[in-house]
């Protein structure tokens, strides 16, 4: 999953990066790349929390929806990839029946779009979203 986050450098400071829809999650590092490198452990740290204490996991959106917070001003915005799929616990196999150009629609999205490795990884994807609505 794409996470938009929120690179700051204040005088004599490491950069610092935010993840907005992950409160209270953020990281540091001495270059941009570092930063971004560490906010993926500060992810990984924060949602092995959230399991651990049994709290929903948050919905992430699109950097549109935070651009008016004053929180982020001056930032600079950029997206981490970070797969949260392990989080949700095992796998179950189910059937499903969908019509043909239905299939055929997520199909292609899956092809051209690398937020989804696969059929199972856009219906997930899109049932969060759905549940979060």
């Amino acid at each position: 999953m794409k996470f938009p986050v929120v690179l700051h450098k204040d005088a004599d400071s490491e950069y610092g990066v935010i993840v907005p829809d992950v409160p209270g999650c953020f990281s540091a590092g001495s270059t941009v790349g570092q930063a971004f490198e560490n906010v993926k452990e500060a992810l990984s740290l924060h949602y092995e929390g959230l399991v651990a204490d049994g709290d929903p996991l948050p919905q992430v959106r699109e950097i549109d929806a935070h651009l008016d917070n004053p929180d982020y001003a001056g930032g600079v915005w950029g997206v981490v990839e970070f797969d949260i799929t392990s989080y949700f616990g095992k796998s179950v196999r189910f059937n499903a029946t969908l019509p043909e150009q239905l299939l055929e629609r997520i199909d292609q999205t899956v092809r051209r779009d690398q937020r989804y490795s696969s059929r199972s990884g856009f219906l997930a994807a899109a049932a969060l979203r759905e549940l979060s609505a």
